[in-house]
C-alpha cells in the first residue's frame, strides 16, 4: 500500500482507509477523437472528521455565516509517499448524513487542464477588449481602402479588409462598364460610366486569430484579478506558424450591412480641408477647419460677419450645422435643413481653431462649402481696410463613418466554441505543464516536419519529450484483453457551415459538402475502400463550428482571361445575405495586381483604382511550388489555381496518420493492469510509449488505484 495524502489550500484532509481513489488520464480517446481539453477527475468520498468538518466549514450548517463556497473549485495537491503527484483543483458536490449527522463529504479532484470551461463559462468573443493602436478603426472609405489596399503586417498585423462582399456580386468586364455594377474592370477615361465596382461599405473587416489568441491570455491574465491566468505555449498558437498565424476571422457579426453599435443615432463629419481661395489675413487653413489670429479679433481690430455656404448633391436627407472652437462645441443649429443652405446667424468668432461639422443620419455629398469671413483691420494713421477670407472645401462626402468596435462586430459565439474549434479543426491536444502553462500541440507531426507534435517530438521549449518505458516485468499476467480498435464505420469531416451560394452549388453538383471528407476504412494501410465494417458505431461525424466558403477566382468576361482577383461571395441560395457561422479563412495579399487593377467605390461620385489588395483563401499559398498547405479536409481543386495538387489538407497534414492507424486491421486495444513501480507512475506522461514483450504501445487511457498503485490501462500497439 502506498501512503496517500490530500490537500486543499495547502491542509491536510482526512481520508477513508478503506476508500478507493484512482485517476483516470486520457488524451485522446479513439472512441471520442474530437474530445479536447482533456485531463483527469476523480469523485470520491472523504470523512466528516473532525480536521474535514473545520476545513470545510461544517457545510452541513446552514446557518454559519461566511461559510465554505461550494460554487468555487479550490486548490488542491495529491501526494504519493510524501511526494508531490498531481495538481489541480477541488469541488465541494455535498454532504451525506446519518442520523441527522453529518458522515461524509462527496469531492471531486479536477486537473488543471479542465479548468479552461470554467474560467471562460459562457463569456463570447465579444468580451474581449481588442483594445489599443491596432483596433483605432472606423469604418469610412479612407479605412476600408486603407486596410483593403495596404500591406500593413508591418505596422498593424491584425487586421485586413479582404475582398468579401456581403451582398453585392462582382465580376471583371474589360469591355461593359454599366453605372452601379460590380464590374471591377478599371476603365480609363472620364464620364458617368467610371462609377461602377465594388461599393466601399459592402467591405468588412476581419481579425487575426492569434490576435483573438493574445486576447483571450489578456482578458483572462493575472492583472484583471485571475488566481489561475490562461496563457497558451506558443507550439502551435505561434507567429512563425504560417498555418496558423495567417488565419482571419471575418467581422461578421449580421448578415448584410455593418451597423454601428446601438447608440450611434446619427453621425458627425468634418468638413474640410480647405484651400483658401481668397484674402489672407485673419484666417489661415489648418487641419480640416481653420485658424483665426487673436490680434485680429481684438479692439481695434474685429471680426464682423462670416457666413458657410453648403451646396449639395442631389440630397434630401437633412442635417445641422455644428461649430467647435479649440475642441469644444460652441454651437449647434437648432433646426434640421436639407440641400444647399447658407447659414449666417453665427456666433462671434474669436481667436482659435474652428471646426465647421455636420450631424446627418445618411450620406451626404457636398459639391462645395465655402466659409466667407468679413473683418476690418485698423492700419494707425492710414485709417482702416475691410476685408474678406474665403475659404472653400469642394467635394466633400459625409459617410456614415462611426467608430468600427471589434467586441460589437465579431461573430457572436462563446470563447470555447472558438477554441473548441480550432482543435477540432486542427487535431490539437492541451495539457497544462509544470509552470500552468496551457500547451497547445498538434496531436501528430505534420509530413515532413516535427512541428511539436504531441506524439513524436518536444515542445516549443524542449519539454515534454515522448520516453519509452519497458513495463514487462510490471504487467499482471493473470488477466487482460486484446479488442478490436475500430469503434465505428466511417468519420465524416466537415464544417457546421456550408451554407453561401458557391458551397451550395457545389454540394448540388458533387453530393459532396465543400472542402469534406468520408473517411471509410478498407485496406491494412486505411484507405477509402468502403468494406462494410461490423463497427459498433456505423458514423462518426466531426463537424467544426466554422463557415466554410468557395471563392471565385474572376475571369475577364470579355476574352475569359485569368485576372488576379479571388473574392469570398457571404449569400444564402437566394443570392440574399448570409450570416452563417463564423468565417475563417487565408489572407493572401495581392501585390501583383498592377495587370488586374481593381476600382473601389468611394461614394456616388468618387472612386480609386487599387493595385492591390487582399484576397480571401483557403489555401495558404496561390503558388503550389511555394505551398499546397490548405483548410479544406478533403482534397478539392483549388478556386485559384483550378488545380488538384494541393493535397496538404487538414486530413492529411494532421488527422490521416492517428486514424488511418486505427482502421488498420493490425491495430488492437490491449486491456491490461500493472503494478507501476513510483519512477514510472511519478513521471510517465501520455504521449510515452510502453514497451510489453518487445511490443510498443501508446496510451489510450490509463487509471490508477492510488492506494494499490494497480494501473489499468489501455493501450492501442504501434503497427
Amino acid at each position: 500500500m502506498q501512503k496517500l495524502q490530500l490537500y486543499i489550500e495547502g491542509q491536510r484532509i482526512d481520508l477513508f482507509k478503506d476508500e478507493t481513489v484512482s485517476i483516470t488520464q486520457t488524451i485522446q480517446n479513439v472512441k471520442d477523437i474530437d474530445k479536447v481539453f482533456t485531463s483527469f477527475t476523480k469523485t470520491f468520498s472523504v470523512p466528516a472528521s473532525k480536521v474535514n468538518n473545520i476545513l470545510f466549514k461544517h457545510f452541513y450548517n446552514y446557518d454559519i455565516v461566511n461559510g465554505f463556497d461550494a460554487r468555487l473549485k479550490k486548490p488542491a495537491q495529491i501526494e504519493l509517499n510524501s511526494l508531490p503527484y498531481k495538481t489541480g483543483r477541488i469541488k465541494l458536490e455535498g454532504v451525506d448524513l446519518k442520523n441527522n449527522l453529518p458522515y461524509l463529504y462527496r469531492i471531486t479532484f479536477f486537473g488543471n487542464t479542465v479548468e479552461l470551461p470554467d474560467v471562460l463559462g459562457d463569456d463570447k468573443l465579444g468580451a474581449l477588449a481588442f483594445a489599443g493602436s491596432d483596433y483605432d478603426l472606423t469604418y469610412s472609405p479612407a479605412q476600408i481602402e486603407n486596410y483593403l489596399e495596404n500591406d500593413l503586417t508591418a505596422t498593424n498585423p491584425n487586421i485586413i479588409a479582404p475582398l468579401i462582399t456581403h451582398t453585392q456580386r462582382l465580376f471583371y468586364d474589360s469591355v461593359s462598364h454599366v453605372n452601379g455594377t460590380g464590374n471591377l474592370y478599371a476603365h480609363g477615361g472620364g464620364g458617368g460610366s467610371n462609377f461602377h465596382g465594388v461599393k466601399w461599405n459592402e467591405l468588412k473587416y476581419a481579425v487575426r486569430l492569434y490576435a483573438i489568441i493574445e486576447e483571450i491570455e489578456t482578458r483572462y491574465s493575472a492583472a484583471n484579478g485571475y488566481e489561475f491566468p490562461i496563457v497558451f505555449s506558443r507550439d502551435f498558437f505561434n507567429e512563425n506558424n504560417p498555418e496558423f498565424n495567417n488565419l482571419y476571422m471575418w467581422l461578421h457579426r449580421k448578415s448584410g450591412s455593418v451597423e454601428p453599435a446601438s447608440q450611434v443615432t446619427s453621425y458627425i463629419t468634418p468638413i474640410g480641408p480647405y484651400v483658401l481661395s481668397s484674402g489672407a489675413i485673419a484666417a489661415q487653413v489648418s487641419g480640416l477647419g481653420f485658424f483665426i489670429n487673436s490680434f485680429y479679433t481684438t479692439y481695434p481690430n474685429s471680426v464682423g460677419n462670416w457666413e458657410v455656404d453648403f451646396q449639395t448633391l442631389n440630397t434630401t436627407d437633412p442635417y445641422r450645422f455644428i461649430i467647435s472652437l479649440n475642441g469644444t462645441t460652441i454651437y449647434t443649429s437648432p433646426f434640421e435643413v436639407t440641400g444647399s443652405f447658407t447659414f449666417n446667424q453665427n456666433p462671434s468668432l474669436t481667436g482659435g481653431n474652428y471646426l465647421i461639422s455636420i450631424q446627418h443620419t445618411e450620406p451626404i455629398v457636398f459639391s462645395s462649402v465655402t466659409i466667407s469671413i468679413d473683418g476690418i483691420r485698423y492700419r494707425g494713421p492710414n485709417g482702416t481696410i475691410s476685408y474678406t477670407d474665403v475659404l472653400t472645401a469642394t467635394n466633400v462626402s459625409a459617410q456614415k463613418v462611426f467608430t468600427f468596435l471589434v467586441p460589437e462586430q465579431i461573430p457572436d459565439v462563446t470563447i470555447m466554441s472558438f477554441l473548441t474549434g480550432l482543435f477540432k479543426t486542427f487535431n490539437l491536444v492541451a495539457y497544462v505543464n509544470d509552470v500552468n502553462t496551457i500547451v497547445v500541440r498538434p496531436l501528430e507531426a505534420k509530413a515532413g516536419t516535427a512541428n511539436y507534435s504531441y506524439y513524436t517530438s518536444a515542445d516549443i521549449d524542449g519539454n515534454d519529450a515522448p520516453v519509452n518505458y519497458d513495463i514487462s516485468s510490471y504487467i499482471d499476467v493473470t488477466k487482460s484483453q486484446v479488442n478490436s480498435a475500430l469503434p465505428y464505420r466511417e468519420i465524416k469531416y466537415q464544417y457546421a457551415g456550408l451554407g453561401t451560394y458557391l458551397a451550395k452549388q457545389h454540394e448540388q453538383l458533387s453530393g459532396t459538402g465543400w472542402g469534406s471528407l468520408n473517411y471509410i476504412g478498407g485496406t491494412s494501410s486505411g484507405g477509402q475502400g468502403g468494406i462494410n465494417y461490423n463497427a459498433v458505431s456505423r458514423v462518426y461525424n466531426v463537424a467544426v463550428p466554422f463557415e466554410h466558403f468557395k471563392y471565385e477566382r474572376l475571369l475577364n468576361a470579355a476574352n475569359s482571361n485569368t485576372t488576379t482577383i479571388q473574392w469570398g461571395y457571404s449569400v444564402n441560395e437566394n443570392q440574399q445575405p448570409y450570416i452563417g457561422q463564423p468565417l475563417i479563412f487565408y489572407g493572401v495579399h495581392q501585390t501583383g495586381g498592377s495587370t488586374t487593377p481593381i476600382r473601389f467605390l468611394e461614394d456616388a461620385s468618387n472612386f480609386s483604382d487599387i493595385d492591390s489588395y487582399w484576397i480571401p483563401s483557403n489555401s495558404l499559398y496561390l503558388d503550389p511550388a511555394v505551398g499546397t498547405e490548405n483548410i479544406n479536409f478533403g482534397l478539392e481543386l483549388n478556386e485559384y489555381t483550378g488545380a488538384s495538387g494541393f493535397d496538404e489538407t487538414l486530413f492529411n497534414n494532421y488527422h490521416s496518420e492517428y486514424i488511418i492507424d486505427i482502421f488498420n486491421e493490425s491495430r488492437r486495444i490491449t486491456k491490461v493492469s500493472a503494478f507501476l513501480p513510483l519512477r514510472i507512475l511519478y513521471n510517465f506522461k501520455l504521449n510515452d510509449t510502453f514497451t510489453i514483450n518487445s511490443r510498443n504501445y501508446i496510451i489510450n487511457s490509463i487509471t490508477t488505484n492510488l492506494q494499490t498503485g494497480k494501473s489499468d490501462m489501455e493501450l492501442l500497439n504501434k503497427v
